[in-house]
This record gives structure tokens, C-alpha cells and sequence, in this order.
């Protein structure tokens, strides 16, 4: 681990020549593939040639080359055997994906992030007791491509897919067993794990929040525990990722009451890791430079312009958004993941993530986005004392009678001890971090204050089940431009009372 931090060091003090080795690498790798040949990477010698070159692709653009993979065609988009698909919607919406995932980003980025977390973990916090226990991962599942004849490849959670392609030896540090983790059915999965788990001496956790919430819950309910640390009196991290951790912060800290707990947050996706928190007390990732991905950066308002402008590490600036092109050692090519991140350093670079390029309210020229929501409702909720378990909002229109407003629905876990109040400093914050959405808001006369629905415990996962969206790789969409999501659960809330 001290080797591989004078590792972090060095790509921390020159990033951009550690980018631009990397980004050769990978297209003199990749030249001979059926992607290297039609767009020309013999040719590319330079940055500024790829992206005048070679333009960004989104899933739908790339896909054709993966579904010839997925039947077993290779040396499309990457050189080397592609046997593993991250199975991935991303959001709630229908359709999956499935990202590539190569040997080398495997062993280079997926690997390598685990053990970097662990790496920057033990750097924070050197008198850790961490593997003297077990890490209690909440993954996914993953099964056999039924899409390749040779039956050869598989897919699942990218969870799934490196808890498949882990050592042997990693069984004995790590609970509950394969078996149940990589189980399908999330209800049941829930259930076997809290009893698989609950008599281990857990030490850390690695999951997402909300599934995370739900088995503590039923732990403490199976073990008649007032609080976690009653039956895991040595854990001591819970490394986190997916969606912000801002809003449960308060949740966690009921559940898991013990002063010395700490929380990571890590960025890792289906199509790789990039950032890890290198500083306690932060809410700043590291961008990991040397994993195989080579960055470039869309802002925000260019991401509707046919000809977007597209920047390179080294012109990026501090607290703008901007869309996250990656090109990697799996084959995705200048490939917008969907996530927009800002900037809160330079030297070194570290981003925090502030949404998603679909997932923002943006009807009326507000232009607000995942990390103004969070920011607001974090905030109104610590204000009032409540508990968010999960939310939405969207957007009302212009009615005959009624005028514009954004409409949430949010369940407590706890709800606040003044409801108005909860209504006021959402929406003042909201105004306090957004001058578009404050300008929307002068004397009501574009928007109205906020329309927040309480909705009842277990709404948002009855509706993810109804929709069979239970599952890690699912999130609710915090943010939408639309009312699909809203209305939806509007109905199961009708339905409920």
C-alpha cells in the first residue's frame, strides 16, 4: 500500500503527462481493432487530432459493436477477448446496457480502485483495525450471456462481475458467500444476507446507501439490536458510491451511532472507476489518472449543440459542470457516461459528482441540477430534523389556473418537526445556490414555491419493484424534465391510501 501511494503521488504531481502516455497507449492498442481502422487511429498522434477525428459516441452510438461482441464477434472495439458485460441501466429507464469489460480494465481499474480505496483509507487512518475482520459486500448478480452460442461470457452488475473475478483467497476476508451475494432476487437476498452476516465480525461495508439501509434495518430487527454497533461493535467504514450520500448522512448516523465510524465515497461505474475521497471529511474524489481511462470534459450547456466544445484535463475549470467523456481499456471510445462532475481542485485534480446529463429540471430555464436538489433537501432536512429516505421532483406546468412549480415527493424516514418550515428552506436554498431558478422565482412569477408530497414508507420501493428495478445497478432519478417518474408514483401513492 505505500508503494502504490508513491504511485497516487506521482500521477498527482504531473496528471496531464500521465493522461497523455495513457491516451497514446490506448490508441496504439486499439489501432488494429474494426474501431481503429474505420476511424483512422493510425493517423491520431495527438489529443488534438482525436477529437478533431473521432466523435463522441453515446451507448446508442457505440452499441452495434457491443451486441456483434455479446454473440462472440472480437477485436471490434478492443484487442483483447471481451468474456464480461456490465450490465447497467444506469437510471430506472427500460432498456440495459451492457459495458464491455476487458482483462486489462479488470486488472488496471477495477481492481486496482478497490485496492486504492483501501490503499487511501489506511493512508487517513493508519491505526485502522479494518482486516481484522470481514467486509460485508452488497453486489449484484450476474449470470450467463444467453446471447453468445459459444456460452463463454456472462454478464451482470459490474459488483457481480468483479466479485466473480476475484483471487480465492478473497473468501476468507470478505461476507456473505457468493452464493448469496450474487443472488437475483433482492427480497430474498436481503433476508439470506442479514442472517449470513449478522454473527460475523464485520468491519467494513462496501454498497450503495439505500440497500444498505434496508439490511441494517433488518439485522437490527432480526438481532433485537437498538443500533448496528450492538451487533458489529468493530465496524468502523462504510465505503460508499452511486448516488450522494448527503441526504442519508443522518440515517446512517442513527443507524450506526458510534463516534469513530467513518465514510468513503468512491465513484465507480459499469464502465470503470475514477474517483476515491483522499481527505476525511470531504465530499472531493480523486480523479484516479492511471486506470486506463482517458478523460476529456463537455460543459454542461454544450451537451445540446451538434458541434459541442470538448476541453482535455488541463482546461478544465473550478465549479463548472461538465460531462465526463472517458475512452478506455475496455474500447468505449470518447463515450459520454451520463454523469456530470465539477471540478473543486486543480493541483490535484478532484471532482465531486453534480448529476446527470438527463437527470435535471430544466422546463422553465431553471437549469437546476442533481447537486442543487441534494444540497437543498440535505439541507432542510438537518434544519427540521428529519430523516430522507428517498426523493424525486419534476416539473408542473402552466395551467389554465395554476402556474409553474417544481412538484417533489419525498419519504422520511423520520419526518421533519415542521413541515413549512422543511418547505421554505429547501426552496430558499434552492434560490440561495441557483440564480437561474431564483430569477424563475421573483415574485412568483415565472414559478411558484415548491409542491412536496410526503409520501408513505416503502412507496419508492414498491414502485422500483413494480417496475422490477429492485437491485444495486438501479437508482431512483432524483431529477427529470418530465412527469413519467412523478405521475407514476403519484399513482401508487393514490393507489396506497
Amino acid at each position: 500500500m505505500k508503494k502504490r501511494m508513491h504511485q497516487i503521488e506521482l500521477f498527482m504531481k504531473y496528471p496531464l503527462e500521465v493522461q497523455d502516455e495513457l491516451f497514446k497507449r490506448l490508441i496504439t492498442t486499439a489501432r488494429n481493432t474494426e474501431f481503429g481502422r474505420t476511424h483512422g487511429f493510425a493517423d491520431i498522434h495527438t489529443q488534438e487530432q482525436y477529437r478533431k477525428m473521432i466523435p463522441t459516441f453515446s451507448y446508442e452510438d457505440i452499441s452495434p459493436y457491443i451486441e456483434r461482441n455479446m454473440k462472440g464477434e472480437q477485436n471490434l472495439l478492443w484487442p483483447s477477448d471481451v468474456k464480461w458485460f456490465a450490465k447497467s441501466s444506469g437510471t430506472t429507464n427500460a432498456r440495459s446496457k451492457f459495458i464491455p469489460v476487458s482483462y486489462e480494465a479488470l486488472e488496471e481499474c477495477h481492481f486496482n480502485g478497490g485496492k486504492d480505496m483501501l490503499s487511501l483509507y489506511c493512508n487517513s487512518f493508519p491505526n485502522t483495525k479494518l482486516f481484522k475482520g470481514k467486509g460485508l459486500t452488497i453486489g449484484g448478480s450476474q449470470q450467463a450471456n444467453q446471447f453468445d452460442t459459444t456460452h463463454e461470457s456472462f454478464y451482470g452488475d459490474v459488483s457481480a462481475v468483479i466479485m466473480s473475478n476475484l483471487p480465492y483467497w478473497t473468501k476468507f476476508v470478505r461476507t456473505p458467500t457468493l452464493d448469496i451475494a450474487l443472488m437475483d432476487e433482492w427480497e430474498e437476498k436481503i433476508e439470506l444476507m442479514a442472517k449470513a452476516t449478522c454473527e460475523e465480525n464485520v468491519t467494513s461495508i462496501s454498497g450503495v446507501p439505500t440497500w444498505t439501509i434496508l439490511l441494517l434495518q433488518r439485522i437490527m430487527e432480526m438481532k433485537g439490536a437498538k443500533h448496528i454497533n450492538e451487533v458489529w461493535p468493530n465496524l468502523e467504514v462504510f465505503f460508499h458510491g452511486a448516488v450522494a450520500f448527503g441526504p442519508y448522512r443522518e440515517i446512517f448516523k442513527k443507524l450506526i451511532p458510534s463516534p469513530s465510524m467513518n465514510y468513503m465515497e468512491t465513484y465507480n461505474a459499469s464502465e470503470g472507476f475514477f474517483g476515491i475521497q483522499d481527505q476525511k471529511n470531504s465530499d472531493e474524489m480523486l480523479l484516479m489518472l492511471d486506470y486506463g481511462i482517458f478523460y476529456e470534459f463537455m460543459p454542461f450547456s454544450e451537451i445540446q449543440n451538434e458541434s459541442p466544445k470538448v476541453v482535455g484535463l488541463g482546461d478544465v475549470q473550478l465549479g463548472e459542470n461538465y460531462a465526463m467523456l472517458i475512452s478506455t481499456n475496455a474500447g468505449l471510445w470518447r463515450y459520454m457516461i451520463g454523469d456530470t462532475v465539477q471540478f473543486t481542485s486543480k493541483d490535484p485534480y478532484r471532482i465531486k459528482i453534480s448529476g446527470r446529463t438527463k437527470h435535471f429540471i430544466n422546463a422553465f430555464g431553471e437549469e437546476v441540477v442533481v447537486e442543487n436538489a441534494e444540497r437543498a433537501i440535505t439541507k432542510a432536512a438537518k434544519r427540521t430534523g428529519a430523516l430522507i429516505s428517498n426523493f424525486t421532483a419534476a416539473p408542473r406546468y402552466f395551467g389554465e389556473s395554476e402556474k409553474a412549480a417544481h412538484e417533489w415527493i419525498v419519504e422520511f424516514e423520520r419526518e421533519p418537526d415542521d413541515f413549512e418550515k422543511f418547505e421554505k428552506i429547501l426552496d430558499k436554498t434552492l434560490r440561495e445556490i441557483n440564480s437561474d431558478y431564483d430569477a424563475k422565482r421573483y415574485r412568483n412569477m415565472a414559478l411558484t414555491a415548491p409542491i412536496i408530497h410526503k409520501a408513505e414508507p416503502g412507496t419508492f420501493y414498491n414502485w422500483m419493484k413494480s417496475r422490477n428495478k429492485l437491485g444495486g445497478q438501479f437508482k431512483v432519478p432524483r431529477l427529470a424534465n418530465n412527469r413519467e417518474y412523478l405521475d407514476d408514483i403519484l399513482k401508487i401513492m393514490t393507489v396506497s391510501v
